[in-house]
């Protein structure tokens, strides 16, 4: 075997000997829904600019590649909260959130890749104790649920964003009460619809009473108006009218003038 034969397999060994020893920091795939950013120790330090998208790369063995889950996340949290009487009310909140592509980079500098227990669950913890505990029970219950559930998502979403963090949805999937103060909450609630109910009927009678006093009002007002119009003459005259019509018509009859009440015809016949 020559020299040349010998320096190419020593050469050739040479490289096997740092695949297999560095190989696996030289080598990285991402998957799709990652990102990664690179620590370059010895020179630029943390890239926060450059993120490496998904497939195959190679760096150099004494780099860092450090890999993001940017798929959308979610997490459920069941809290023991006080409203603002200090009753305990046990309550489900449910989040969907992602960190925000080209700021992986900065929560990896302030926080690191467990930002999810180092930021997301404590601030949906904190926001949900914070404005809970500005209402009572009965109302986070049942009247303001809505509010409340939009005041946390409001809060949440602003600490989030500014730790590079966006929050897609924020629910309250359930709120437990005590058992006495939850049928106390249902029986209150009961009885306001049944008073509304109540008060319902009440304004439909009021209304449809006033509807039939002013009907009576508009059929008096009508006659009135007839009575009014019907003079001795009108009545004459209509009197003639109806006798022309009659002495024209076909039917046999016979037709005693100016023997009638204030000289009407007399009509006298078959139909």
């Amino acid at each position: 075997m020559n020299k040349k034969s010998q320096s190419l397999i020593i050469f050739a060994s040479a490289i096997l000997v740092v695949l297999i020893f560095f190989g696996s920091s030289m080598f990285y795939v991402i998957q799709p829904g990652e990102k990664a950013i690179i620590f370059r120790k010895f020179t630029s330090g943390l890239d926060k600019v450059d993120l490496f998208d998904a497939g195959f790369h190679i760096i150099a063995p004494w780099n860092d590649l450090i890999k993001y889950d940017v798929r959308e996340q979610r997490s459920e949290e069941t809290l023991d909260v006080l409203d603002k009487n200090g009753l305990t009310l046990q309550v489900d909140v449910f989040v969907r959130y992602n960190p925000i592509l080209d700021r992986i980079g900065y929560i990896h500098e302030e926080v690191g890749t467990d930002y999810v227990n180092k930021i997301v669950v404590p601030e949906v913890r904190s926001a949900v104790r914070r404005i809970m505990g500005k209402y009572a029970a009965e109302e986070i219950y049942s009247t303001l649920r809505g509010q409340v559930e939009t005041e946390i998502k409001g809060e949440t979403s602003a600490v989030l964003k500014n730790k590079n963090i966006f929050m897609q949805e924020l629910l309250i999937r359930s709120i437990t009460l005590p058992i006495q103060l939850k049928q106390a909450i249902e029986m209150k609630l009961q009885q306001e619809q049944e008073a509304l109910a109540y008060q319902f009927r009440l304004d439909r009678e009021v209304s449809e009473a006033e509807r039939r006093r002013i009907e009576a009002e508009g059929i008096a007002a009508y006659n009135k108006i007839i009575d009014a119009s019907l003079t001795e003459r009108v009545l004459q005259q209509r009197g003639i009218e109806a006798t022309m019509e009659l002495a024209n018509s076909a039917n046999s009859k016979v037709v005693i003038i100016g023997s009638g009440k204030d000289g009407l015809p007399i009509i006298l016949g078959d139909k």
